[in-house]
């Protein structure tokens, strides 16, 4: 079996992956990063609005600083974020920002003159100076103060990626695209390395560093209707959890994107609300702007979500074949601004729906978009539980989004917590021995292919996995969505388990040989179903309400009790998650307060209750 040997292996060549592999790589370190695809095929790639960073170019960004950032991130989290480490990020955004430009990125500038805009769906004019000529400029984006998202028109993360990708290039990166890490290779103690498979010939080979990183992005794909790349199904998840060591951090704090188009649920960037765009209902009423008055369309993607699925149960939804949903109406933008800095909107709606969006309303509502739970990770990156093991972008929680990421801050953690961590990974190598264990290396790779067979022969069982896959989506769907309660949750769980169950007995209907799609799905649906009862179980656990965890049953955020993050661990032989807690933040510079927007009780941590 081919054995390759490396400083640094990246699991993960999107924006994170890429952006710690440059740091590294510059350092002198000898670099390998692993992709499921082209790397420029990346999710990264599928981002749209921007990133955020608070420049203060533009009129609408004036006396914007990373205090303000600071503060609408802490807001936005519901104070489940790490404080220290989303101090760290907004002080360096601004700095990663222009350092993106340097390297090439074309981001939109600062253009003088009176130009118009909309705000909640109204005209307004704005005249930027003359001396800003030339800046970079920035939008609007929901649960902001200021106007501070950095964009490129509306491909921002394909900009981004493909500027990193030639980085990547010019430092002599080696990227082996087509292959998938299926385990860790670790001695309970260090992590050396990985088990990956060949997604070509169905191969294996041993790849053995330093340092490994996680960069994987989210596990989105283990709900029916999400935003998410088909890649998205949490194959870095699954292995740091299966070492039964590494926790996976706040599992059940899983974002919905209020703009899901229907039936694809492909995204349309929160950008179309940031320029103006506004939520309408099936009478083609605005809705929003009467249940939160002071940010309407441009509260935080947890209350925006919550509020269109209240409305929609209301009776207010449009009947569809697809199930109800509402409108986005960006008409008033006007041809010329939407076929320049919402182009991909135009084209996704005209592809996907055949929908015109200069003449036609969008339809919309909210689908699964991102994981805030992750591999835990400390404010330097490393992983919990083992040395040598790194992770960070989406796939981590380090924690900067806490209970809610606010748009723009997913870009600007990739390009952000890729620079930190690549910088202590970086450190981390400096006069760094390894001593690869040959007991552990072997033991690892017979599991592996012992699994592989089990699968092909049918040993175990013959369930078809697309199906216990759908159900598993169903059930998360229909269970653990936008609004719990104890009920559902406890069904989900008991569900879960059952499917579980399931998953333990799968076999292939196929030869299992070269390129096999079966195979691929059947190695991970163990450890996508395990991913799926942490969601469910910690969810259940959590009895209060806080961002995007938002309980029926305990309305309140309750600081007293819960001001806590949770840690999921996965023992060999259990059919639940453990769950440990650690406090939310490891500085507390922002004591717990209202967000400003939402409606919610909150416990504080004296105990007094506030909204009531």
């Amino acid at each position: 079996m081919e054995t390759i040997y490396t400083d640094l292996l990246c699991i993960g060549a999107g924006l994170a992956g890429e952006r710690v592999a440059v740091e590294a790589a510059a350092a002198g370190f000898e670099t390998v990063c692993l992709s499921i695809v082209p790397p420029r095929r990346s999710h990264s790639s599928a981002a749209q609005g921007g990133m955020q960073a608070s420049l203060g170019n533009c009129c609408m960004g004036d006396g914007d600083c990373p205090d303000v950032h600071f503060l609408d991130t802490v807001k936005g989290s519901d104070w489940g974020c790490d404080q220290e480490v989303a101090r760290t990020f907004v002080e360096t955004a601004p700095v990663a920002v222009r350092e993106m430009a340097f390297w090439g990125i074309p981001w939109n500038r600062v253009v003088p003159g009176e130009s118009t805009y909309f705000k909640g769906g109204k005209q307004y004019e704005k005249v930027e100076a003359s001396e800003r000529e030339g800046m970079i400029t920035a939008r609007s984006f929901g649960g902001t103060a200021k106007w501070r998202t950095c964009y490129t028109s509306d491909g921002t993360g394909h900009t981004l990626l493909y500027t990193m990708d030639n980085k990547v290039v010019e430092l002599g990166v080696a990227v082996h695209d087509r292959t998938e890490a299926i385990s860790l290779i670790h001695d309970g103690e260090t992590c050396m390395g990985a088990v990956v498979r060949c997604l070509k010939t169905g191969s294996l080979r041993v790849y053995l560093a330093k340092a490994t990183l996680i960069a994987t992005g989210g596990y989105g794909r283990i709900y029916r209707e999400t935003t998410n790349a088909v890649i998205n199904e949490g194959g870095g998840a699954i292995i740091a959890l299966d070492t039964g060591i590494v926790p996976i951090g706040n599992p059940e704090a899983i974002q919905f994107h209020p703009t899901g188009i229907v039936p694809t649920h492909i995204l349309v960037t929160e950008g179309c609300r940031g320029d103006g765009g506004t939520l309408l209902d099936v009478n083609e009423h605005r809705f929003m702007n009467e249940y939160e008055p002071e940010k309407a369309e441009l509260a935080s993607r947890d209350v925006v979500s919550r509020w269109m699925t209240h409305h929609i149960q209301k009776g207010f939804g449009v009947k569809s074949d697809y199930g109800d949903h509402l409108w986005l109406d960006i008409r008033h933008l006007g041809a010329k601004h939407i076929k320049t800095k919402l182009r991909e909107v135009e084209e996704i709606c005209n592809n996907f729906l055949g929908v015109d969006p200069i003449t036609q309303l969008i339809p919309v509502r909210p689908a699964q978009h991102y994981t805030m739970a992750g591999v835990r990770t400390n404010k330097d990156g490393a992983a919990y539980g083992l040395k040598g093991l790194f992770s960070a972008g989406e796939a981590a929680c380090w924690d900067l989004h806490g209970f809610n990421r606010l748009g723009g801050n997913s870009l600007a953690e990739t390009i952000v917590a890729g620079k930190i961590v690549g910088e202590k990974i970086a450190e981390f190598l400096q006069g760094c021995e390894v001593q690869y264990k040959t007991a552990s290396i072997r033991d690892r790779v017979a599991k592996d292919l012992d699994r592989i067979d089990r699968l092909i022969s049918g040993r175990d069982g013959n369930e078809n996995v697309f199906e216990v896959r759908n159900a598993m989506q169903d059930e998360l769907m229909d269970h653990v969505g936008i609004f719990r309660n104890e009920k559902d949750l406890q069904a989900a769980v008991d569900h879960l388990q059952e499917i579980y169950a399931r998953a333990k007995k799968v076999g292939l209907h196929s030869n299992g040989i070269g390129v096999n799609p079966e195979l691929t799905l059947a190695l991970k649906i163990q450890g996508m179903v395990r991913l799926a009862l942490c969601v469910a179980y910690a969810a259940l656990e959590r009895t209060e309400s806080r961002g995007c965890h938002a309980r029926e049953d305990y309305e309140a955020r309750n600081d007293r009790d819960w001001l806590k993050r949770t840690l999921a661990t996965w023992n060999e032989g259990d059919d639940l998650p453990t769950l440990n807690y650690e406090p939310c933040t490891q500085t507390v510079e922002l004591p717990p307060g209202e967000r400003g927007y939402g409606v919610c009780k909150i416990i504080s941590c004296d105990g007094e209750v506030i909204g009531e």
